[in-house]
């Protein structure tokens, strides 16, 4: 079992980390561990992931209530609490803002597709929580039906969030997030991402304990999205002359020109 002040420099590496990678920017990004007591210690307000000292953590109980420390608690900590009064088998969350995968939240697209064989072994599928406003409940209400059986989600207009066992295993997860934001993105910009069959798919969620992963999500309809769901290239698309009208009228009206 690892000592409090290890856990507090595994946050510190960890903080240190995601800043390297261009993952947050400034203040933002917040990283906490559920200790065995039920205390979480977190990164608090106002201090760069990049800066982070041992010392800077603060102490709270799993109502939110700071318990000690000299700084002050994120807003988003209500987040970190969420996710670990849903999931007793969670003691560690990570929040940051990579670039790509953020790109995908603000595109509003989650990342479904079952591209590439690590990703739905490790993962299954990367949804999309809802928006809600930073440093309110509404952040976490968005996340509420995916908490209970996925490990990592993007937050919409917002970034993303991992979280496992211990925080390497949640820093491990935001990797293989954006990892997979940035290849999905040069496979469109190739032409489109091609998703393997669903027999394969289903193959791949059953050879999880080949590899020890431990998964609560199993492959369902759409997540993640399979060969057989994918539009066909070159599919034809069928409208009336109504429809086609009325999407030409609201083309002009954005224009000004009506």
């Amino acid at each position: 079992m690892r000592s409090e002040q290890q856990l507090r420099e595994d946050i510190v590496k960890v903080g240190h980390s995601i800043f390297g990678k261009g993952w947050v920017a400034a203040n933002d990004g917040n990283i906490s561990i559920r200790l065995q007591d039920d205390r979480i210690l977190a990164t608090p307000t106002g201090v760069s992931k990049g800066a982070l000292a041992p010392g800077d953590l603060i102490l709270c109980d799993l109502q939110g209530r700071k318990l000690c420390g000299e700084r002050e608690r994120t807003t988003e900590m209500g987040m970190h609490l969420t996710v670990y009064n849903l999931r007793p088998d969670v003691h560690a969350v990570v929040h940051a803002h990579p670039p790509a995968a953020t790109g995908f939240a603000a595109a509003g697209r989650p990342l479904n597709v079952a591209l590439l064989p690590e990703v739905v072994i490790s993962l299954g599928s990367i949804p999309l929580a809802e928006y809600g406003l930073p440093g309110t409940p509404a952040l976490s209400e968005g996340m509420l039906p995916y908490i209970p059986t996925y490990d990592a989600m993007l937050l919409e207009n917002h970034g993303a969030v991992s979280y496992g066992e211990d925080v390497f295993q949640a820093l491990s997860r935001m990797e293989i997030m954006e990892h997979f934001a940035r290849i999905m993105l040069v496979a469109e910009l190739l032409g489109g991402a091609k998703a393997l069959p669903r027999v394969e798919v289903q193959k791949l969620f059953d050879s999880r304990p080949r590899y020890h992963v431990k998964s609560r999500n199993t492959a369902e309809p759409g997540a993640p999205l399979v060969a057989e769901d994918m539009p066909e290239p070159g599919e034809k698309l069928e409208i009336t002359r109504q429809q086609l009208l009325s999407i030409i009228d609201e083309a002009l009206k954005v224009r000004g020109v009506v």
